[in-house]
């Protein structure tokens, strides 16, 4: 008899709060830290959390511990259910590492459990994105090893394309010299990057402008989107709408008015290294 299981993904899927309850799927948190002090998305808002950014306050995050995890898969172990967890990208965080660990001490414990660790090579909305397909699958009844098996295949069509609006973030995050965070921010330069098939990520090109820079990542989806049409899209941005909503429109353009645009802010552990005024876009093309 098949046993039911349970779809895990983490916070830094950077869905709607609203979208997430409608969804059959359970969400681990991330921490973080501003000033020294620890916060969960729910004690602060995002706008309050980008206000403390653009005032220079010092922010950290963390990933999810093997005892998190080990909790929050045993819970669902108890009642006889499965566990496929959905993780971060391992280019960028330590937290798959902590889901494998975590599933190596309950398997001991459960060897008749199946427990499915997938890296999602994903980020903010681009895992969000891959989310939503793998919860659509699910309630479709596709079981545990074809939803696993599906995910590890159709990962790397989860493209992903941004651009910062202030390269002193990425400086602190190591992902830039100072020298070029200087320059850039004088000269207005806004680079572009993607996420690689390994999870990383990678610039792509730097711009002089944000309008041009947005626009340069329309360019930039339309030679990655191939010929599957698109029913849903996602944006996230660091408290920067107007620029989402501009976005929006393009990307409407680009994939046709009936497009679902799933719209959210940056989470605090993305924003924290990205910054206020990131804008990224999301979407399954041919490649990333």
């Amino acid at each position: 008899m098949t046993r039911p299981y349970t779809l895990f993904c983490d916070s830094t899927c950077d869905l709607p709060e609203e979208r997430l309850l409608k969804m059959d799927c359970r969400i681990i948190p991330l921490t973080f830290e501003i000033d020294g002090k620890s916060y969960t998305t729910e004690e602060i808002s995002m706008q309050e959390f980008y206000r403390r950014m653009r005032e220079d306050a010092d922010t950290k995050t963390s990933q999810i511990s093997v005892g998190v995890f080990r909790d929050a898969f045993e819970e669902e172990l108890k009642q006889g259910r499965d566990i496929l967890y959905l993780a971060f990208s391992s280019g960028l965080s330590g937290t798959y590492n902590s889901a494998l660990i975590a599933k190596d001490d309950l398997t001991e414990k459960y060897p008749e459990a199946k427990i499915i660790v997938i890296d999602s090579l994903s980020a903010s909305a681009g895992e969000g994105l891959l989310l939503i397909y793998a919860e659509m699958k699910k309630r479709e009844g596709m079981d545990i090893e074809s939803l696993a098996g599906w995910l590890e295949v159709n990962r790397f069509n989860i493209c992903h394309v941004f651009t910062v609006d202030d390269l002193k973030y990425l400086f602190r995050g190591g992902r830039v010299s100072r020298a070029s965070a200087i320059a850039g921010t004088v000269l207005g330069i806004k680079p572009l990057l993607n996420v690689d098939n390994d999870g990383h990520l990678i610039p792509q090109d730097k711009v002089r402008g944000r309008k041009q820079s947005i626009n340069k990542l329309g360019q930039m989806i339309r030679e990655r989107k191939g010929e599957r049409l698109n029913d849903i899209v996602a944006i996230s941005h660091g408290d920067c709408i107007e620029d989402a909503k501009y976005a929006e429109n393009m990307m409407k353009e680009i994939f046709g008015e009936n497009i679902e645009v799933v719209m959210s802010y940056i989470g605090p552990v993305i924003g924290a290294h990205s910054g206020p005024g990131t804008l990224a876009l999301f979407f399954w093309g041919d490649h990333r």
